[in-house]
């Protein structure tokens, strides 16, 4: 492993800038959805993003200490902020997309007493691509080698969020030996084939209003799977695209209001979201960020997860059940549905998602966590 800090060459901002001043922008289309990003707050995050100070931002990310190391021949990029405490707890904090490890450093002030580790997954932000098929547990496998091999833990909680709640799931079901708890904020799905196998009403209504809204939601997902280059070669070459693309998905999926696309502001703030956007189109990074969801795999599925769970169901996924969380999270702690925070509760309710986690701590009473070296 070594020491690594952001530093984004004069000329790449520069282009940026031209760019930004170049830029075209559309009104809204007659009859648009109610939801999602509209054109006029668009033109606010442009105009901003021309004056943005990057530098300002690229040194609170080197606060963080971070690192470039070789897992199982992928070069994987980190934070690791240690506690005072050389027996302190180690949690592995893991993003989603359209985020990346940045969104969820807020969250990891908060926690000075745990080791804390986030990483990018591979082909996002400072990470390099996978040389291979990207499914779920490939990714399983690189980060708990991660915790395990480079970083040399022993015992370690875990946290995912979109794409890494499955690779959350699959870490704590394949290593509970090392995995001494879990936190959920989006709880196991299963399979399609285990979802029909329940007879519960609740757990059918549930499962009925994710796909009835699957179709208008999910055609993101649907493009990023089928026609991922032909995107990405328009969005790498647009930042203003870049960033409405992103945006869209930080407005849909956090607990903003429907009606009022800024509203998400009052969450995730506009630095934390221009911070996303110039992320992505320094390291060019859109296109391998599409990876999980055309590298997917086959639809498998995940033994239960023994090890110690608290489950904090965060607000797009409100009527989760709790029957299925019982039934997947075999040694369940707790489980509730927050008051506040969508689809990046780490990133929107930090301080909520820190309070789980010292209950999650506190709930397994795990020994002080050792280090194999």
């Amino acid at each position: 492993m070594r020491p690594f800090q952001i530093s984004v060459p004069d000329d790449v901002l520069r282009d940026l800038r031209e760019r930004l001043e170049r830029v075209r922008l559309l009104p809204d289309s007659p009859r648009r959805p109610d939801s999602g990003l509209t054109a006029a707050y668009l033109a606010e995050l442009v105009e901003s993003w021309r004056s943005f100070d990057w530098r300002g931002r690229e040194r609170w990310l080197n606060e963080f200490p971070q690192f470039l190391a070789e897992v199982d021949g992928t070069q994987v990029h980190y934070v690791h902020r240690r506690a005072e405490d050389a027996g302190a707890p180690a949690i592995l904090l893991m993003h989603g997309w359209p985020h990346t490890f940045a969104l969820q450093l807020d969250l990891v002030r908060l926690l000075p007493e745990f080791d804390v580790v986030v990483p990018s997954f591979p082909g996002f932000a400072f990470s390099e691509p996978y040389d291979g098929t990207m499914t779920e547990n490939v990714m399983a496998d690189l980060m708990h080698g991660l915790m395990t091999e480079v970083l040399g833990y022993d015992r370690y909680f875990v946290y995912g969020e979109d794409i890494s709640a499955n690779v959350s799931d699959l870490i704590a079901s394949e290593h509970p030996e090392n995995v001494a708890g879990i936190l959920v904020t989006h709880a196991h799905f299963g399979t399609d084939a285990e979802r029909e196998s329940w007879d519960d009403p609740e757990v059918s209504a549930f499962f009925r209003r994710l796909s009835e809204s699957g179709g208008p939601d999910g055609a993101y997902a649907h493009v990023q799977a089928t026609r991922p280059d032909t995107l990405a070669a328009a969005l790498n070459d647009s930042p203003v695209g870049l960033l409405a693309w992103i945006v869209e998905k930080l407005v849909e999926w956090s607990d903003t209001p429907a009606d009022d696309p800024a509203g998400v502001e009052r969450l995730i703030s506009r630095d934390r979201i221009l911070t996303e956007a110039t992320i992505y189109w320094v390291t060019q990074t859109i296109a391998s960020s599409f990876r999980p969801y055309f590298d997917h795999g086959a639809d498998a599925a995940i033994a239960p997860v023994e090890v110690p769970a608290v489950v904090a169901i965060q607000r797009h996924e409100h009527d989760y059940p709790e029957v299925l969380a019982r039934a997947f999270y075999r040694d369940l702690r707790s489980f509730e549905r927050l008051e506040r925070g969508g689809h990046f509760a780490a990133a929107e309710v930090p301080s909520a998602i820190a309070e789980r986690v010292r209950t999650l701590a506190a709930e397994t009473r795990s020994p002080a966590v050792s280090r194999i070296r």
